[in-house]
């Protein structure tokens, strides 16, 4: 088994390579993304596509990515039917509470509390209703992807049933939670390690990692700040 690495790049958008190497990509949102870096605004080579929302800042390149990797695009029913409108027929559709077994990992949908839809032609689309992801990889860890959520009182199940232990949480604040949100969710799923997300992208989005860090400082959780581009394991 190989290590777990994780690019950022930029808003809420992750390309993660599994220890199994398979490459995982959430949320694409590339081209338009003011945080990607330029050299990275194309559509990766990857083995599975996950997409949480249909909020333009999440999936305004899902389409384009499913196209060029010919990946599965995993999401919640409406949101797959739309893609499959489209000319992808290549979806993963779910809803919330349940797994699949895809790419040898297991992905399970959960709760989100945010809303959903995509602005097409002057009109805005209804795509289901947000979730987030529990991906269980190859060597038995498990990462919690949240989508754009508030804190809500169910992530202490999440945390019960499926026991993640590294979760990307939004920090943003107006449009997600913020910061003492995300240290309220952190520890109700009791993961040792946090990805912020959803932050610095626009100045309205005013939570920070370093706010965060100050919060969580005394439980000892390891706070992974990542810059656009940069990868870690």
């Amino acid at each position: 088994m190989g290590k777990l690495e994780i690019t950022w790049l930029g808003h809420s958008t992750f390309l993660l390579r599994t220890p199994g190497r398979k490459r995982l990509l959430f949320d694409p949102w590339l081209a338009n993304n003011p945080s990607c870096p330029d050299a990275l605004k194309k559509p990766p080579r990857v083995d599975l596509i996950l997409a949480s929302h249909g909020h333009g800042d999440h999936i305004e390149d899902l389409v384009a990515s499913a196209r060029a990797s010919g990946a599965p695009v995993v999401g919640v029913y409406e949101l797959c039917d739309w893609v499959e409108r489209k000319g992808i027929q290549n979806t993963v559709p779910m809803n919330k509470g349940g797994s699949v077994r895809i790419a040898d990992l297991t992905v399970s949908m959960t709760a989100a509390s945010h809303s959903s839809g995509f602005i097409e032609n002057g009109q805005m689309i209804y795509m289901g209703e947000p979730c987030g992801f529990i991906v269980r990889l190859e060597d038995d860890r498990r990462i919690y992807f949240a989508g754009d959520t508030d804190v809500f009182g169910d992530m202490r199940l999440i945390g019960e049933m499926y026991r993640p232990d590294i979760a990307f949480l939004p920090i943003g604040d107006r449009f997600t939670m913020g910061p003492e949100g995300a240290a309220r969710a952190t520890a109700m799923l009791g993961v040792k390690q946090v990805v912020p997300m959803h932050w610095g992208t626009f100045p309205v989005l005013t939570g920070t990692p370093a706010a965060l860090k100050k919060l969580l400082e005394p439980s000892g959780v390891h706070v992974l700040e990542l810059q656009p581009g940069e990868t870690a394991e």
